[in-house]
C-alpha cells in the first residue's frame, strides 16, 4: 500500500496526499470507509492486521498517520472528542503524580484537571506559565505533567514552547501541548522539543464544522504505543465516518488557514481602532505582548482573537443582537465566522474568581474569523458595534 505521506515534509503535500492512491482492491483515488464494526480472523488465533474498530480501523489509522507525519511525530492517536484526547493523558498519572496546567486554558481542561484533582486522581498546580517565579515554584514539586496552551482560549496569551520544554524536561515532566488554535499547518511543538500535542479536530483540521474529534500525537514510539493501549481499554477511540470526514477536511486545511490568517489581521487591526472597543488581542499585531515569542515558534498568527467593548455585558447582547453574519456559537475553526462570549459559553466551567483571575471578563469577546469575503466581515462587525453603543 503506498504511503505518500512519507515522501516529502511539506505540510500542503502531505495534508493532501494523505490517504490518497491506497486502495489496493479497485484503485479508488480517495481511500473508502471502513464501516464494519469487526474483522474476520484468517484462522485460529490468527489476527489480521485489524480485528475490532475500537481497538484498530483502516480510516481511522489512515487519518492519524497523517496527523502524525504533519506533527512530524510518531504515534497518532485519534479520539472521540478533543476533550477525549486531554482525558487520554490523564491515563498516564497516578494519585502521588503532580500537574501542572496554565491559569488560561480553555474551559473543557480546567473542568477536567479541577474534578479529577478533587477526586485524588493527582495534585493539580495552576499557574500562569508567563510568570518565571509562579512557573519555577510549580516545576520545583517535580510535577509528571506538564499542559500548555498556546495562544491560549481565549485570551491568545502565547508562551515559549521551547522554553518551558527544557525547564520542565530538566525536572522530569513531560511536556503535552494543546496545539488546536493553530492546527500543524502553523505549529509543530514537537519540533520545540514537546513530548505530546493534540488537537480537537472538531476545530480547524476538519474546518466544517460537522465533525466531533480528537487526536493526539506523540514524540517517541513507546509512549504513543501506552496511551493507544489505554485509548482502547477506555474505549474513546473516534469513529471511522468522523475520521474520514475529518481527513477530507485536512486536505484543504493549508489554503483555508492561508485566507483566515489573512482575513483575521485585518479584523484585529479593524478592532484597534474602533471606538467601541477597548482592546484587541491577537498575536499578530506587534504590540501584543506574545508578538516576538509567537513569530518565533509559529509560521503564522492564526485567526483567533479576542477583544473588550465598552459598555460591558449589555454591550454584549446589543452586538450579538444586530449581527448578521456572524454566528452566536461555541466552537471554532470552521469556515465560517464564529462569535462567542467566553465567561457565559467556552469558559462557563470556570468558576467565577477563577475566570477573572485568568483575565476573563463579562465585556470579552471571541471571535473566529471565518473565509467569508473580508469586506463583508468588516462590514457586519462594524453595524454590530455600532448598534452596541446606543
Amino acid at each position: 500500500m503506498p504511503n505518500n505521506s512519507k515522501l516529502t515534509n511539506k505540510v500542503s503535500t502531505i495534508a493532501v496526499r494523505s490517504g490518497i492512491n491506497i486502495d489496493e482492491h479497485y484503485g479508488a483515488v480517495v481511500a473508502p470507509i471502513h464501516l464494519s464494526s469487526t474483522y474476520s480472523l484468517n484462522a485460529f488465533n490468527e489476527k489480521r492486521q485489524f480485528d475490532y474498530s475500537r481497538t484498530g480501523n483502516p480510516t481511522r489509522a489512515t487519518f492519524a498517520q497523517a496527523i502524525a507525519d504533519l506533527e512530524q511525530g510518531s504515534v497518532g492517536i485519534v479520539t472521540s472528542t478533543g476533550m477525549s484526547a486531554v482525558h487520554l493523558i490523564c491515563q498516564l498519572l497516578s494519585c502521588d503524580d503532580t500537574v501542572v496546567i496554565p491559569h488560561d486554558c480553555y474551559g473543557g481542561s480546567y473542568r477536567l484537571f479541577t474534578h479529577l484533582a478533587k477526586r485524588g486522581l493527582f495534585r493539580l498546580v495552576v499557574v500562569d506559565q508567563n510568570n518565571d517565579v509562579e512557573l519555577t515554584k510549580a516545576l520545583a514539586q517535580q510535577p509528571k505533567l506538564v499542559l500548555v496552551e498556546t495562544p491560549s482560549n481565549p485570551l491568545l496569551r502565547v508562551v515559549d514552547i521551547e522554553k518551558i520544554v527544557n525547564i520542565s524536561h530538566d525536572v522530569g515532566a513531560l511536556v503535552a501541548v494543546d496545539n488546536t488554535f493553530l492546527s500543524p499547518v502553523l505549529q509543530q511543538p514537537l519540533q520545540l522539543g514537546a513530548d505530546i500535542v493534540f488537537h480537537s479536530t472538531t476545530k480547524y483540521i476538519n474546518g466544517h464544522s460537522d465533525v466531533v474529534g480528537g487526536v493526539l500525537v506523540t514524540k517517541e514510539q513507546a509512549l504513543g504505543e501506552e496511551l493507544a493501549w489505554w485509548a482502547n481499554c477506555i474505549g474513546i477511540t473516534g469513529s471511522a465516518f468522523d475520521s474520514y470526514l475529518a481527513q477530507r477536511g485536512l486536505r484543504t486545511l493549508p489554503i483555508r488557514m492561508k485566507q483566515h490568517q489573512e482575513n483575521a489581521q485585518q479584523v484585529a487591526q479593524f478592532l484597534k481602532s474602533h471606538a467601541a472597543i477597548t482592546a484587541v488581542y491577537f498575536p499578530g499585531l506587534k504590540e501584543h505582548p506574545g508578538h516576538d515569542i509567537a513569530k518565533k515558534q509559529q509560521t503564522g498568527f492564526g485567526a483567533m482573537l479576542s477583544f473588550e467593548i465598552k459598555g460591558g455585558v449589555n454591550a454584549v447582547k446589543k452586538l450579538f443582537a444586530h449581527l448578521k453574519l456572524f454566528t452566536l456559537a461555541q466552537s471554532l475553526g470552521g469556515v465560517e465566522s464564529l462569535i462567542s462570549h467566553p465567561s457565559t459559553m467556552t469558559h462557563a466551567g470556570m468558576e467565577k474568581e477563577a475566570q477573572l483571575e485568568a483575565g476573563i471578563s463579562q465585556s470579552l469577546i471571541r471571535v473566529s474569523v471565518g473565509i467569508e469575503a473580508i469586506d463583508d466581515i468588516l462590514a457586519d462587525l462594524n453595524q454590530g458595534l455600532v448598534q452596541s453603543q446606543l
